[in-house]
C-alpha cells in the first residue's frame, strides 16, 4: 500500500500540483506561532511541553481516522494516506523554482533568475553573477529534495512498516520541520527555550533520513565522489547536517558548490563542497534528475519491502 499510495501521490503533485499550498503554510505558521506565544518561555520543559502539545495531539489523530478507515475498507484508507502525503511533500513547488531560474539563466535574463532566487531563498540576491545564481540555486533544490520530498517519503515508509498508517509518519516530520524553521529561528543563534527544542526535536527527526538521503545520492549519483566527499569536506560546513546533504549532493552531480557569494554590501566566506565543475544551468537541471532518481531508488525500497512483506 505505501508504494502504490507514493505513486499516487506523485502522480498528483506532477499533474495537479496543491495550488493552496501557500495557504496551508500560512495555516501551519498561524499554528505554530499559537504555541509560541503561549509557551515561549525560558523554561526548557516549557519549550519540550509546547513542541509535544502542537505534534501528538495531531499525530494520534491522523492515526485514529487512518484506523478507522481501514476498518471500513482499505482503499479509503489509502486515499486518506495520498491525502496527507500529498499535502506533506511540496516536490512540484521547489522544482519549479528550479526550472524556472534554470531556464532564464539559459535565456541569458540574469535580472529575473535573480529575482526568482531572491523569491525563493527569501533572502537579496540581486548581486550574484550567473554562476553563483546557479550554485546557490543547486544547493536550494538539495536541501528542498530532503525536506520537501525524500525525508517526507522514509518518515511515510517508516510508520507503514510499522503499522501505524504512512500519513501520520509524513505528518511528524513535515511538523517537525514547519516548528523548526518557525520557533527555531535558522538564522538565529539563541532561539529561546522553544525554539532550541524545535531544533532538537528536528535534528532527532533528521539524523537517520538525512543519512539514508546523503546514501541515496551516491547510489544513483557518482558514488566515489558521493562517498569522498562525505567524508572530507562534511565537518567544515557551519552547520555540519546540511554539510552532509550539500557535499554529497555536489559530489554525486559532479559540481562544486559553496564557496564565497556577495550577503548585504559584503563578501560571505564559506567552505567549498563537492568537486569537478562550476555551477551552470545544465546542473542545475542535474539536481533535479538526482532528486527524481532518488524517489525513484525510494520505490524500488518500497517495492521489495512489499514483495517481501507479501512472501512471508
Amino acid at each position: 500500500m505505501s508504494l502504490l499510495t507514493l505513486i499516487i501521490t506523485l502522480l498528483l503533485e506532477h499533474f495537479y500540483p496543491l495550488s493552496a499550498r501557500k495557504y496551508l503554510s500560512d495555516w501551519l505558521n498561524r499554528y505554530a506561532q499559537f504555541f509560541e506565544n503561549r509557551f515561549n518561555a525560558s523554561n526548557d520543559n516549557q519549550g519540550r511541553f509546547a513542541w509535544l502539545l502542537a505534534v501528538l495531539p495531531l499525530l494520534a489523530v491522523v492515526m485514529a481516522i487512518f484506523w478507522l478507515l481501514s476498518r471500513v475498507h482499505p482503499i479509503v484508507a489509502l486515499a486518506f494516506n495520498v491525502l496527507v502525503l500529498y499535502i506533506a511533500m511540496g516536490f512540484r513547488q521547489y522544482s519549479q523554482y528550479c526550472t524556472d531560474i534554470q531556464r532564464t539563466l539559459s535565456e541569458g535574463d540574469l535580472d529575473k533568475a535573480r529575482g526568482l532566487l531572491s523569491q525563493w531563498r527569501g533572502v537579496p540576491s540581486h548581486d550574484f553573477t550567473a554562476e553563483e545564481v546557479a550554485r546557490v540555486s543547486i544547493e536550494q533544490a538539495i536541501i528542498a529534495t530532503q525536506r520537501n520530498v525524500l525525508g517526507v517519503i522514509i518518515w511515510f515508509a517508516l510508520f507503514g512498516m510499522l503499522g501505524l498508517g504512512g500519513a501520520a509518519g509524513a505528518l511528524l516530520y513535515r511538523l517537525g520541520n514547519v516548528l523548526r524553521a518557525r520557533w527555531g529561528g535558522e538564522n538565529e543563534s539563541e532561539p529561546g527555550a522553544i525554539g532550541a527544542f524545535a531544533r532538537r526535536a528536528y535534528f532527532l527527526l533528521e539524523w537517520v533520513p538525512l543519512r539514508l538521503s546523503a546514501m541515496t545520492f551516491a547510489i544513483v549519483g557518482d558514488l566515489d565522489n558521493t562517498l569522498h566527499c562525505w567524508r572530507t569536506q562534511t565537518a567544515s560546513w557551519p552547520d555540519p547536517e546540511a554539510g552532509i546533504l550539500l557535499a554529497c549532493g555536489a559530489g554525486a552531480l559532479g559540481v562544486r558548490l559553496g564557496m564565497q557569494i556577495p550577503q548585504g554590501g559584503s563578501s560571505v566566506d564559506r567552505p567549498e563542497l563537492g568537486v569537478g565543475n562550476d555551477a551552470d544551468p545544465g546542473f542545475m537541471q542535474s539536481a533535479i534528475g538526482l532528486a527524481w532518481r532518488s524517489v525513484v531508488c525510494w520505490m524500488i525500497v518500497l517495492l521489495m519491502l512489499t514483495l517481501a512483506n507479501f512472501l512471508e
